[in-house]
């Protein structure tokens, strides 16, 4: 029953959130500052997302060329510079990340 409560909960919050930002789109308008401070956001969180993954994937810091998380993340953010192409970005990460990871056992 605490499940059903708990999870009815994160529902009604998350519901109520959205549905007040959902009613006033439109309506309110923020300064040129704000908004351009709202557009860091996304690469903020996704950064505070992925270095920790990147830098501590067994929980301790691992910073060295054994680091097949740290290796592919390097190669696809220089693909992604130099091809501004998101899905090779992607491919060419995921395909060094899994041969270095499984393939040479890194």
């Amino acid at each position: 029953m605490n499940e059903a409560i708990l999870i009815f909960g994160m529902f009604l919050m998350t519901f109520s959130v959205r549905y007040l930002l959902f009613a006033v789109a439109g309506r309110v308008h923020f300064p040129e500052w704000l908004s351009t401070a709202l557009g860091f956001v996304p690469p903020a969180v996704l950064t505070a997302i992925i270095v920790p993954a990147v830098l501590m994937p067994q929980g301790d810091l691992w910073i060295s060329f054994s680091n097949p998380w740290l290796l592919a993340s390097i190669l696809a953010a220089t693909v992604a510079l130099v091809r501004k192409d998101l899905l090779t970005t992607i491919v060419i990460g995921m395909l060094a990340f899994m041969l270095l990871r499984f393939g040479l056992g890194l």
